[in-house]
């Protein structure tokens, strides 16, 4: 049985009114219980509140003289709609609307016409009963407004005209009646959204169960109302209209205010549930995100519906080939690579994806690509999405060659949140990488693409060990294909220097000392500017003093800079996640010590062989040195005396070494330091780009 001991109804206040009148709740419960027998008879509630919907708006009366004018079929209420169909709705419920509108239409007391409407309507559930009664209204709301629209000598029809010609004079009740109108309907959508809530096991401050009984109750008087006010516009004289007035614009308005005050408050309860609902089904969805990759699927449709939309009603894809939308079948069965970044990327980071994209498409087997590209853009959860976060993932989206989902809005926020979650997405691009059958190959394959290009395809952990286990530590492996030129000195057997930093001091001495050095040692010596790991405005400046003063080589982009030192610390990641970070592996060590320098730095090589690389101070303090030791030279050897020489002296520089690995992805327990082999101690750095693209 239903009758809770606390009745919110009559102590929950908003604004410090109550939410109801000092009616005796209690009571109105009771009785409306009693109508109360629902036998599971199904009434398609969503598409007869829609006839009803598109039949009130239209229906609602002006207080403005009516046009003489002709009528279309458009100015019909429904006129738009498939009137079949509304045909079929009305007629398979007509019998139940019939007995509904003849109770509204007796004369007596609006209390008394409340019950015997839920007598009718008793072997419904709550939200079928109250939409059964709004399309009784709505019928005769219909009709009124038929009637309005006659010129004929139809005696009835008249007598509505004359009124009509006088709404003028009623344009306050009218207008109480249409915001009462309006006020029902919406009341009547929330009531239907708690009958859809799905049943959760949830402890949470729901409205108590005799609400929604109690606010069927007075949306129906409220229909009473209204049906009783279409009665008198029918049947009484304009002048008696007008003369009771007062009386009615204040019934309009009290049941308009009490309606609206149960609506708020019910709204609260609904938008407080669906938001602990939802914030539930997001805790599960994101614990069983992994299993979905840990799964066997015939194809890889199922995961990328979940990644970028389940839905089938849109063309989630939009294609930077032919700029237009299309759907995710045109990914089915392919290695896909997802793409996940901001709304932004930087524009080297672009333009390698571009080479390596481009690559991918004449490579694969029998004329077929290795793989589709799909940038799913990430947008704070934590930021509004305004127009200039729309504007720069257009421009961007436009940018690409490959396919984008259409809008960052099509990604569930716990889609958004899993990504962090399993593949430590933060604000860095990752590329994850699913087979045919949507399984993960890679958690983020972009250091792989980095380093080996379409090389590392598939881009598994075993295809990188493979890469490592064939790789040495030499000059084409750290420049790539970046500098033709550099390969030319490599394959000419000559010394050269690859050097960085941003004081123009150092730079003038140790280009002049080292270019001094070579003449004394006879060797043939070559030097190029690769600028250091943090671009700042003054390796622009150094740039064009290099190549006013002619000090040596230098790399002109700085989009080549940018992606050589990407690539390097690329190394370190890719070894860290594969967990082969050895502080003893020589090469390990030798990518640790550059990708440690901040300020000056150097490295020399014979052709393709490093001889040993080390920082400003250390570098400058060797090629100086020489002048000191030139006879050693001849019984040792350029290389073996410059190697000895220079990494000796690196444990009492008191050089600092850092590194800063990203939180998406692992981060090892313990570091070595790569010149003295101390442990490192470990820091946390909190560092803001002031970019609004990342997870919250």
């Amino acid at each position: 049985m239903v009758g809770p001991e606390h009745n919110p109804l009559q102590t929950t206040r908003i604004d410090g009114r109550s939410i109801f009148s000092a009616s005796d709740n209690n009571v109105i419960m009771k009785v409306v219980m009693d109508t109360h027998y629902p036998d599971g008879t199904a009434v398609d509630v969503k598409s007869l509140l829609k006839i009803t919907e598109d039949i009130l708006p239209h229906a609602t009366i002006k207080a403005d003289p009516i046009s003489s004018g002709p009528h279309t079929n458009k100015d019909i209420p429904n006129g738009g709609l498939d009137q079949t169909d509304v045909a079929v709705m009305l007629d398979s419920q007509s019998h139940i609307i019939d007995k509904i509108t003849s109770e509204l239409k007796l004369p007596r007391d609006g209390h008394t016409t409340a019950l015997a409407v839920l007598e009718k309507v008793s072997k419904f559930q709550w939200d079928a009963k109250l939409v059964l009664t709004l399309a009784a209204l709505a019928i005769n709301y219909k009709e009124l407004w038929m009637l309005t629209q006659m010129h004929s000598s139809n005696q009835l029809a008249k007598s509505i005209q004359t009124i009509m010609a006088h709404t003028a004079l009623l344009k306050p009740q009218l207008d109480a009646l249409n915001k009462l109108v309006y006020s029902i309907l919406e009341l009547t959508r929330c009531i239907i959204q708690f009958n859809e809530l799905p049943s959760m096991d949830i402890t949470l401050d729901l409205p108590p169960i005799n609400t929604i009984p109690i606010a069927i109750y007075w949306n129906i008087r409220g229909i009473i109302m209204c049906a009783t006010m279409i009665a008198d516009l029918t049947i009484k004289d304009h002048e008696i209209m007008v003369s009771s007035s007062a009386l009615q614009l204040w019934e309009l308005s009290t049941l308009t205010v009490k309606i609206d005050r149960i609506n708020e408050f019910l709204r609260q309860k609904l938008d407080n549930y669906k938001r602990v609902v939802g914030d539930k089904k997001e805790i599960e969805f994101r614990r069983s995100f992994s299993q979905l990759f840990e799964t066997s699927y015939m194809d890889n449709m199922k995961i990328l519906k979940i990644l970028i939309t389940p839905r089938d009603d849109i063309l989630p894809l939009f294609d930077g080939k032919t700029k237009k939308r299309v759907s995710l079948e045109f990914l089915r069965k392919k290695n896909v690579l997802l793409l996940i970044s901001g709304v932004e990327m930087s524009s080297e980071e672009l333009s390698i994806l571009e080479e390596i994209y481009m690559e991918s498409r004449i490579q694969g087997a029998r004329g077929k690509a290795l793989y589709e590209v799909v940038w799913m853009p990430i947008v704070s959860l934590s930021v509004e999405y305004t127009d200039e976060i729309d504007r720069k993932f257009e421009e961007m989206k436009n940018k690409m060659l490959w396919y984008s989902v259409s809008h960052p809005s099509i990604i569930d926020r716990a889609v958004i949140m899993s990504i962090g979650d399993r593949w430590h997405f933060r604000n860095r691009p990752i590329v994850v990488v699913l087979d045919p059958q949507g399984r993960e190959l890679s958690p983020n394959a972009i250091h792989m693409m980095w380093i080996w290009g379409n090389n590392a395809f598939p881009f598994t952990s075993l295809k990188e060990e493979l890469l490592w286990k064939d790789e040495t530590w030499r000059l084409e492996f750290l420049v790539g294909s970046m500098d033709p030129t550099i390969l030319n000195w490599i394959r000419e057997d000559k010394y050269i220097f690859l050097f960085g930093g941003d004081d123009i001091d150092w730079i003038r001495k140790f280009t002049t000392t080292a270019r001094a050095m070579a003449i004394a040692a006879r060797i043939p010596l070559e030097m190029v500017y690769v600028g250091q790991k943090k671009e700042k405005e003054s390796v622009r400046r150094a740039i064009d003093v290099i190549n006013i003063e002619k000090l040596s080589e230098s790399w002109q982009q700085l989009t080549t800079m940018r992606f050589f030192w990407s690539r390097l610390e690329s190394m370190l990641y890719s070894k860290n996640q594969l967990k082969r970070a050895d502080p003893e592996d020589p090469m390990m060590k030798q990518i640790m010590k550059l990708v440690s320098y901040d300020k000056e730095w150097a490295l020399l090589c014979r052709g393709s062989k490093i001889l040993t690389s080390g920082n400003g101070t250390t570098m400058m303090q060797t090629v100086d040195d020489f002048k000191n030791w030139e006879g050693d030279i001849e019984w040792k050897g350029f290389d073996l005396w410059f190697t000895e020489h220079h990494d000796k002296p690196q444990v009492a520089a008191k050089n600092c070494c850092r590194f800063e690995f990203p939180a998406a992805g692992r981060v090892p327990n313990n570091v070595r330091c790569p010149e003295c082999d101390r442990l490192m101690p470990k820091q946390i750095a909190f560092i803001c780009c002031h970019d609004q693209t990342y997870l919250h």
